[in-house]
């Protein structure tokens, strides 16, 4: 299959890397010249995810209708914030009517759409509109090490045919129609890595973090159900397997960025340092937002949305989440 990838981050460059070395043909775009130059030159993405060549059939490009050219399938992987605008970009250059699926995690800032819904938005004529999603570090699919994801999307005939196209060894695919429940799965993860993150570096220990991932499982099954999805979706690789990942990973870059604030450093100094979009960190207004939008309960997001806007320190957020009134489970 031809796939075109819109972002050359780290994930994107590992999906990248993935196709090509399983025969398919990649073609990659960014907006950034100076870095595809690079990228095509030194055959590898020293900026995002170092010392690792890439395949001879994977190629680089800044115009969009090279990348597009005999496409069959484009992987949009861009962060949240630059989601629309490349599928913008995508439906001015004749892409438009290519089966799409999203490859980031998060809700669009302002209009609290799931990253789907802004491609719908933006191409309501295009009836193959999906998510990839599920526990995966971008630096363990480069190594090939296996992994198992979902593929998501309403159109159940189209999503189960591209799920035994790219299925491969190294990557386990499973087709899901829940797109909703995957895709909430995959952005509220995010928050609670940070919290965990939080935790770990305050020295709460493993108990604390057992608590917190169990709790915040809780809280994306209320949203993600609130908003459409199926609960046992939860329980799958895009809520549960993608949550245990996250929290716990030494990669998880969300999970560094509750370490960094536990240290005492500022939201921007952590940032700057872990230098990659942690997608958690919009997310946790956005999902705020949709909490109170739907009146569910969310307490472990109403403290980090109370921590990043300096509400609240560091070392008061698990002491008012275990304070809080003894309730059933």
């Amino acid at each position: 299959m031809n796939i075109t990838i819109l972002g050359t981050g780290a994930w994107g460059t590992a999906l990248g890397m993935h196709f090509s070395l399983h025969n398919h043909r990649v073609a990659m775009w960014t907006h950034n010249a100076v870095h595809a130059k690079t990228m095509q030159e030194t055959r590898q993405n020293e900026r995002y995810l170092p010392n690792f060549r890439l395949p001879d059939n994977l190629n680089i490009y800044t115009d969009m209708r090279e990348a597009l050219v005999d496409s069959e399938l484009v992987l949009v992987v861009t962060p949240v914030v630059g989601l629309r605008a490349s599928v913008e970009l995508l439906q001015q250059n004749g892409g438009g009517h290519l089966p799409i699926l999203t490859a980031c995690k998060g809700f669009e800032l302002d209009t609290g759409l799931l990253t789907f819904q802004v491609v719908k938005e933006v191409l309501p004529e295009n009836d193959k509109i999906g998510v990839l999603s599920g526990p995966s570090f971008a630096q363990e699919l480069a190594k090939q090490l296996p992994c198992a994801v979902c593929l998501a999307s309403e159109n159940g005939a189209w999503i189960n045919q591209l799920t035994h196209q790219l299925n491969t060894t190294v990557m386990r695919l499973y087709a899901n129609e829940d797109v909703i429940g995957v895709s909430v799965g995959g952005a509220v993860k995010n928050v609670m890595a940070i919290a965990t993150g939080l935790s770990d570096g305050l020295g709460y220990g493993l108990n604390a973090r057992a608590a917190l991932v169990t709790r915040g499982l809780a809280e994306i099954t209320r949203l993600a159900v609130a908003m459409g999805a199926q609960p046992k979706t939860m329980m799958g690789l895009a809520g549960m397997g993608d949550l245990i990942l996250t929290c716990t990973g030494a990669l998880s870059r969300n999970r560094k960025v509750g370490l960094g604030l536990a240290e005492g450093k500022t939201l921007h100094q952590v940032l700057k340092e872990i230098g990659h979009v942690a997608e958690g960190v919009p997310t946790i207004e956005e999902v705020h937002n949709a909490a109170a939008k739907y009146q569910i309960d969310m307490p472990v997001t109403d403290m980090l949305f109370q921590l990043v806007r300096n509400e609240l320190a560091a070392q008061d957020v698990v002491d008012r989440l275990m304070q809080r009134e003894p309730k059933s489970e």
